[in-house]
């Protein structure tokens, strides 16, 4: 199915690059583009957006407020942050508020492409170089268990094949190809690791499993 995608970008030239790479992508229906959080909240409102691409650094209203305030009217939208910045603390507040993507704007365009088709179909990525960032808040976190003190999950082998594909930010149609398996059975087999972690979803399920050395 194809997806709608927003462009949240102050900056005209990215923008219109960001627009360009996406303009022939064949999982794309409609581009839209705001310059504006607050214009990004009015076209989101008013259209059917699947994807957000969203930067940080926006005039007035900031992207992580924007993020929140879109995650709070709407719990199925993808949101994939863009952005040159990677403080430890906007990091954090970006994943927070319910992104599902941070990206560094030096990404390769295609690469770019693949990461948002991966979280349209349901997978949660980070980019490698604030990933750290990630790591070590998790292990800060009272949600997760230390090393020393973690629980026997009882996963199954095909469970932790599946779980270090998550953790590698392959989405489940990705998973289900991969493994040749249909995509019914895949999610089937995230819910059930979900469920085995503890966990409210595959973000949670990542890092989970990244600090813990489960996989």
């Amino acid at each position: 199915m194809k997806k709608n995608i927003l462009i949240v970008e102050d900056h005209e030239l990215t923008r219109f690059g960001l627009k360009t790479t996406f303009e022939n992508v064949d999982y794309v229906e409609n581009i839209y583009e705001a310059d504006s959080a607050e214009n990004a909240i009015e076209i989101f409102n008013n259209n059917n957006i699947d994807v957000i691409i969203m930067d940080l650094g926006l005039p007035n209203m900031n992207g992580i407020e924007a993020t929140k305030q879109i995650r709070s009217s709407n719990k199925d939208v993808k949101i994939v942050i863009l952005t040159s910045h990677n403080d430890e603390k906007e990091v954090l507040n970006s994943l927070k508020a319910g992104a599902n993507a941070y990206c560094s704007k030096e990404i390769n365009p295609q690469r770019l492409v693949q990461v948002v088709q991966s979280v349209a179909d349901g997978a949660a990525w980070f980019d490698p170089s604030i990933a750290h960032i990630v790591l070590k808040a998790s292990a800060n976190s009272p949600s997760y268990e230390s090393e020393n003190n973690r629980k026997d999950y009882d996963l199954t082998s095909r469970e932790a094949q599946i779980l270090k594909l998550m953790t590698e930010g392959y989405s489940n149609m990705e998973i289900a190809q991969m493994l040749v398996i249909s995509i019914n059975t895949t999610k089937a087999h995230v819910a059930n690791i979900l469920q085995k972690l503890e966990v409210d979803d595959r973000l949670q399920a990542a890092l989970k499993a990244l600090k813990n050395k489960i996989v």
